[in-house]
């Protein structure tokens, strides 16, 4: 019988309770503060982490995650009896962390020459960031759970990546100018003038899709392209940092406008709030 491991890294924010209660692996960023080395998601709450962020007199950096590291990863799945194990990765464009899963596994396979008719290791590059992979990760350890086979489930993760839509607001442009999300020059004259970018990840890039003047207008923007571009019947997340308001008044905006429920309320994790800051609004879904 298949044992599947699912495998994934912290920026996938998937929160807490989830992954434990799902047996979901999730490899922590090492997040440099000051003199101290954080792990993601695991020493310290998101809520913890923005008051730290903020507090902090430089913005923190992050580190990729090495092969040897997951090299490690699949010996233990070996020894540990699992026939397949799943790595989705944080979008390859932003991270050599995909590529060092890939390099591992050609390591793991000429180390262990036995392993190639033991363990199947797939690696899928989500090519985005954020829940908007976290959520195939969860949905397909749940498809685990009800005795789906690896290879279905790494489809329908590789196509929830391919067709996943994440649209966010970052409504402090610092960090997002810091990482390069945005333009010096771009953040500057939106600082000026009250413009709040709507952004989105396509092939792996970051992308403006429109700029709206003050922050009474991110919402309608926000609910505007997910009710236009959703699937139909397919769940919606909503993304939230440390602008408890906003989240609200986007989550009661999404329920007037889009019908339901949001499929999962959830506040990003460190890596994710050193690139886009903590105070962010946003939404996935699947699109059309």
């Amino acid at each position: 019988m298949a044992q599947i491991k699912f495998l994934t890294d912290s920026a996938s924010d998937i929160p807490r309770p989830l992954r434990e209660e799902l047996s979901i692996q999730v490899l922590p960023f090492p997040i440099a503060m000051g003199d101290q080395e954080l792990q993601d998601g695991f020493d310290f709450t998101p809520q913890e982490f923005y008051d730290m962020l903020l507090a902090a007199p430089k913005i923190p950096t992050h580190s990729q995650l090495t092969s040897f590291v997951f090299e490690e990863c699949y010996e233990q799945a070996l020894e540990e009896g699992y026939t397949d194990l799943i790595y989705t990765a944080i979008n390859s464009k932003g991270s050599s962390t995909c590529q060092n899963a890939v390099q591992a596994r050609e390591d793991f396979y000429r180390h262990h020459p036995e392993a190639r008719e033991k363990l199947n290791v797939r690696v899928i590059d989500s090519k985005t960031y954020t829940m908007g992979y976290g959520w195939a990760v969860v949905q397909g350890a749940r498809m685990a759970a009800e005795g789906a086979d690896a290879e279905k489930i790494a489809a329908f993760i590789q196509d929830w990546v391919d067709h996943a839509r994440v649209v966010f607001a970052p409504l402090d442009l610092r960090f997002a100018k810091k990482s390069g999300r945005i333009s010096a020059a771009a953040a500057f004259v939106g600082e000026a003038l009250g413009l709040k970018p709507v952004m989105t990840f396509q092939d792996g890039e970051s992308k403006i899709l429109s700029k709206v003047r003050g922050e009474k207008n991110v919402i309608p923007a926000l609910v505007k392209l997910c009710r236009e571009g959703r699937a139909e019947n397919s769940p919606y997340l909503l993304i939230q940092g440390n602008n408890a308001p906003q989240s609200d008044k986007l989550a009661e905006a999404c329920r007037q406008e889009l019908g339901g429920e949001a499929a999962m309320e959830y506040s990003i994790g460190g890596v994710i709030a050193i690139n886009a800051g903590p105070n962010l609004i946003g939404l996935i879904y699947r699109e059309r």
